[in-house]
């Protein structure tokens, strides 16, 4: 049964780094023998300033009957900020209940950090962020909008059914990994939720995993240690604004947004999860042949993983890894390289390593 699949290039580079994925995709068919049914939809700033629409509930409800979504990048300097965030990837993630945002944070062999003297062997973490409360979940308002005496209120909204289930996945990774997971958050100032956080944390360590070594910082430190020590960390787990901030510190220790993959994830499979590398749309660099499609392929991995094709999932990453080895030292961040230059090199080495 072929794995049903709605492709979203939507704007500036989106388009390319997605077609160069699927490049990748149809070459892992052929060589592992699984299949894929691919729609694509036309999603984005484009789309909104022709139409004034940005979701409708038609293509929402289409979107549902899909086993994932592979999404390239939205956003337009012409559209206001807010309105492809909201009505459309935190649309998606809100109705499709992706509650677990996963980045991975990984240096590969040949790539220089901006840490001086960083070695793979030392960053190689995986951080599992809440993807659907938070001051995400839209809570509060404003009064006296636009007068001197205006007033903004932004709430956290944290339930002990949401922090639960991001705490077991995160203790249920760790258990493939090194047994060992760190909560970051802010007790000491966030008492509420923090104390929320902490305490279903000990209780499910203690009553499910006793197994996994467990470890708390404050999202400051965490900062800190990112930086000065990731081999601190297996898995980390926090609240969805702080894994906002600390997934791109993250990226940025290995080696830049440009490698960083995500997916954000229904775990029950109820309805599809949402693969899409997190550089942006780039409009500036848009049509010129200039875009790095590694992140895009390395976010189609995970999605293979989700869906069970495991073999290719593994195959993408030594892919990767390959390339970013070949042209180390070559020319920095890819520069010289076209999108499909990279995207046909990538087709050849999934085959070869």
């Amino acid at each position: 049964m072929a794995h049903r699949l709605a492709l979203v290039g939507g704007d500036g580079i989106g388009p390319e780094v997605v077609a160069e994925g699927a490049k990748v995709l149809d070459r892992l068919e052929a060589l592992d023998g699984f299949a894929t049914e691919r729609v694509e939809y036309d999603l984005g700033g484009r789309r909104y300033l022709e139409t004034g629409e940005v979701l409708d509930d038609a293509t929402l409800e289409e979107l549902a009957s899909f086993d994932a979504i592979y999404l390239g990048a939205v956003g337009t300097p012409d559209v206001p900020p807010g309105v492809l965030e909201r009505g459309l990837l935190l649309k998606v993630r809100f109705t499709f209940d992706q509650y677990i945002n996963l980045r991975p944070v990984k240096l590969y062999p040949g790539v220089t950090s901006p840490v001086a003297g960083l070695t793979p062997e030392r960053c190689d973490l995986l951080c599992v962020r809440e993807n659907t409360e938070s001051v995400y979940a839209g809570a509060g308002g404003a009064l006296y909008r636009g007068t001197p005496n205006e007033v903004a209120t932004q709430e956290s909204v944290n339930t002990r059914h949401g922090v639960e289930r991001a705490l077991r996945y995160a203790f249920e990774a760790a258990t493939t990994r090194r047994n060992h997971l760190t909560l970051v958050h802010k007790t000491n100032v966030l008492s509420y939720a923090g104390d929320l956080w902490m305490r279903t944390f000990e209780e499910l360590g203690d009553a499910e995993f006793p197994q996994v070594e467990r470890d708390y910082v404050h999202v400051d430190a965490a900062c800190l240690y990112f930086v000065t020590q990731p081999e601190r960390f297996d898995v980390v787990v926090t609240e969805n604004l702080f894994g906002d901030i600390i997934t791109d510190l993250g990226a940025a220790v290995q080696g830049g947004l440009g490698l960083a993959a995500s997916g954000n994830l229904d775990p029950t499979r109820r309805k599809p999860s949402m693969f899409e590398p997190v550089h942006g749309s780039a409009p500036d660099i848009a049509g010129t042949g200039r875009a790095d499609p590694v992140a895009a392929v390395m976010s189609l991995g995970q999605l293979l993983a989700f869906v069970g094709e495991h073999r290719s999932a593994a195959r993408v990453d030594r892919a990767v890894g390959a390339l970013l080895s070949e042209r180390a030292g070559s020319v920095p961040d890819g520069v010289g390289y076209s999108t499909g230059d990279v995207g046909d090199r990538l087709v050849e080495l999934v085959a070869e390593v």
